[in-house]
């Protein structure tokens, strides 16, 4: 878990910290590429005054999640409001009915006020020489739960498709060629290029079949996937294909101007979801 706590002098502050504390989350969730919903918690074994937890929906989530029309809760807050009602086998909330996705908690914060400075005597002196409690708020995000989510989310039949902010690398170059080849000695100059460009490059370079080397492309996720091999040396491009979809995007032109290369791929990473 990645976590932090605040501590302030009274009610007031704490939630002008947990404010700050919900905008810095839901940018870094955004961030992510994933779909998600910061939804009302339960304050379980916590405690406190209330809580939010992040969740990602997905199929394999341990957590349900109520939605509707600007609401979203979780499912055990959602039954515990007074606006929500059992209807059949659905809940309605103010009429209007409520949908049910499973999720995975992604990140959880809670407003703990003095649920644990009280019997920790955590106090201070104000000005005046009063002690008073302090009143805290924990927020976790979880980047293990974040990688689950984002593979539940977008793999498809031929496996990984990781959004841009969570690829481990940004490119899986491709090389068909045996070592010694034309092909081959391409592939080596364009990974150099790349990697001296700042890239984050996956080079497969490995003496396999085609088939076998894209199978495990698309297995692994990369958002661009770069090949060279005999056919595209010879025409002096690139073939491009992003993981999303599975679709092609090239050729990239093969040159000797490096900047022009790195320009090409960048634009071709960023056009990925």
């Amino acid at each position: 878990m990645k976590d932090s706590y605040s501590f302030d002098r009274d009610q007031a502050g704490m939630e002008e910290r947990y404010a700050l504390h919900i905008g810095a989350y839901d940018r870094i969730m955004q961030r992510t590429g994933l779909r998600f919903y910061r939804v009302e918690g339960d304050v379980g074994m916590m405690g406190g005054v209330g809580a939010h937890e992040y969740m990602a929906p997905a199929a394999a989530g341990e957590d349900e999640i109520a939605l509707a029309s600007g609401y979203a809760a979780n499912l055990e807050v959602a039954r515990a409001s007074d606006e929500v009602e059992q209807r059949g086998d659905g809940f309605v909330r103010n009429g209007e009915p409520l949908t049910i996705e499973p999720a995975i908690e992604i990140g959880n914060i809670f407003k703990l006020g003095t649920r644990y400075s009280e019997p920790l005597d955590a106090r201070y002196l104000d000005e005046h020489g009063h002690e008073h409690a302090i009143w805290m708020a924990s927020y976790g995000i979880g980047p293990a739960r974040i990688v689950a989510a984002a593979v539940e989310q977008f793999a498809d039949d031929h496996g990984i498709s990781w959004p841009r902010a969570l690829a481990p690398f940004a490119v899986h170059l491709v090389a068909l060629g045996k070592p010694g080849t034309p092909e081959r000695e391409a592939a080596d100059e364009l990974y150099a290029t790349l990697v001296g460009g700042g890239i984050e490059v996956l080079y497969d370079d490995r003496v396999l079949a085609p088939g076998e080397k894209f199978a495990d492309a698309e297995l692994l996720g990369c958002p661009l996937r770069l090949t060279i091999g005999r056919r595209s040396l010879e025409s002096g491009e690139v073939e491009a294909q992003l993981r999303r979809g599975r679709r092609d995007v090239g050729p990239l032109a093969l040159t000797d101007d490096r900047e022009a290369i790195l320009q090409a791929v960048d634009e071709l990473w960023r056009s990925a979801p």
